[in-house]
């Protein structure tokens, strides 16, 4: 069948603490040591894995928890076509989606590693390649590459099942076989999608006053 991606993105707010690590438990250990620790390493950290593995989750579950503790960090990713110059207020720097960096968000992510190394900063990158394949400028391509590494795993459907299930649970609405299949086998397989499809058809479901089933899915996307 033919998946269908919304545009629906991540849930808000995503944290640490709600990030089913399955597979990528070593990754979602050392974040939560680093960003919690007053006197985190400024050894940079670098996530790789297809899309849907949970590495824009895990930066902005980074950028919430220093938020939490009263720090601020500067963001880039491919959508920030005019990069703002450092700020040594920022405790880290975070580094998404760095595979589709332009020139410009290059020469900034650069500039921003430099100058976070210069005040002992902590880097957190992010892309879909390792970084020897990684199609970006040489002195970039190698900072991000000599710190650690973690390669993130996309959960396999088990996984998807079971977090759907347990978060089905703790919302008090029940997701049949049927609806669970029709979810993995018609939406994005992206978990922070899925966990918003879930929250929308939650939300769909108390306002019809009707129970989650295939047909009011189809209703839900009707009336968007």
């Amino acid at each position: 069948m033919k998946q269908i991606a919304l545009d629906i993105g991540l849930a808000a707010g995503p944290t640490l603490a709600g990030f089913f690590a399955g597979p990528n438990e070593a990754a979602l250990h050392h974040l939560q040591l680093w960003a919690g620790s007053p006197t985190r390493s400024p050894v940079p950290t670098y996530l790789w894995g297809a899309p849907g593995s949970g590495k824009t989750h895990l930066l902005k579950a980074v950028r919430e928890a220093l938020r939490e503790q009263g720090a601020s960090a500067g963001w880039l990713d491919a959508s920030v076509h005019e990069p703002p110059a450092f700020n040594d207020n920022w405790a880290v720097v975070l580094l998404d989606q760095v595979h589709l960096y332009t020139a410009v968000q290059q020469h900034a992510a650069f500039n921003w590693f430099v100058n976070a190394q210069t005040y002992q900063r902590g880097v957190l990158a992010a892309g879909d390649l390792p970084p020897a394949g990684l199609a970006l400028r040489e002195d970039l391509r190698t900072r991000l590459g000599w710190g650690h590494v973690f390669q993130l795993q996309v959960l396999k459907e088990t996984e998807l099942r079971s977090v759907l299930r347990q978060a089905a649970d703790a919302r008090g609405v029940f997701l049949g076989d049927e609806v669970m299949d029709f979810m993995l086998t018609r939406f994005s397989r992206d978990l922070g999608n899925l966990m918003q499809l879930l929250e929308q058809l939650d939300r769909y479901a108390l306002q019809t006053q009707r129970a989650i089933t295939i047909p009011l899915i189809k209703s839900m996307l009707e009336n968007e």
